[in-house]
């Protein structure tokens, strides 16, 4: 999969899974295993006491949208905020079934998760053009000028959708935030432990700024 496929299906796509506007759709979005069900349950912990999402270390785990409608936050001032919460698969540029078999998996099984990947990334984008804010979660440990990152930010910024990038995984040695503020200066970043909480009021407190 490359760049110019993403946006020739966003073209070609008509698709409105919110015929209704009720309320604000917050999309989580991002390469596979940066943190985004991680991150969506602890949003729903913090808020609903109950978990969101299955979290696995085998990329692709998420492959369906997932939403929780009316998760309402408040911030220090007391004020609410209400949106619904779309946990979306993570977004690649290649998914080959041989990832799924290095992970342990048959190869039958490897070849299944390998096109419900495929077909969550497409549901992903389709999903894009419905959203009115995104988070898309990076890990920070990692290279920031990846092409799936500049996929992903290529097709926000050409929706002109509002972004927000937490920075997830603050909390091991590796990770670099300037790295991440350096790649991409024109959005606001926050630095997280999505796993442990670590700087999760700041966030949250992001959220407000980021949801109108």
């Amino acid at each position: 999969m490359a760049k110019g496929f993403f946006k020739n299906i966003l073209k070609r796509l008509q698709f409105n899974p919110f015929s209704k506007k009720n309320h604000v759709k917050l999309g989580l979005y991002g390469p596979p295993n940066s943190g985004k069900s991680t991150l969506a349950n602890r949003i729903c912990q913090d808020w609903l006491g109950e978990e969101m999402s299955t979290v696995s270390h085998i990329a692709h785990e998420t492959r369906e949208i997932i939403v929780k409608e009316q998760v309402s936050i408040k911030n220090k001032r007391g004020k609410e905020l209400t949106f619904s919460l779309v946990d979306t698969p993570g977004i690649a540029t290649k998914i080959d079934y041989e990832d799924f078999i290095r992970k342990g998996l048959k190869r039958t099984e490897a070849k299944l998760r390998a096109k419900e990947a495929t077909k969550g990334v497409i549901d992903s984008i389709r999903w894009l053009d419905n959203m009115d804010s995104v988070v898309v979660v990076l890990d920070a440990t990692k290279d920031p000028y990846s092409q799936v990152n500049i996929t992903i930010m290529g097709n926000l910024q050409a929706r002109n959708i509002p972004v927000l990038i937490a920075a997830n995984k603050v909390d091991l040695r590796k990770a670099n935030l300037e790295v991440i503020k350096a790649a991409f200066p024109q959005y606001p970043i926050v630095g997280i432990s999505a796993k442990y909480g670590k700087e999760i009021t700041d966030f949250y407190e992001q959220l407000f700024k980021l949801v109108k």
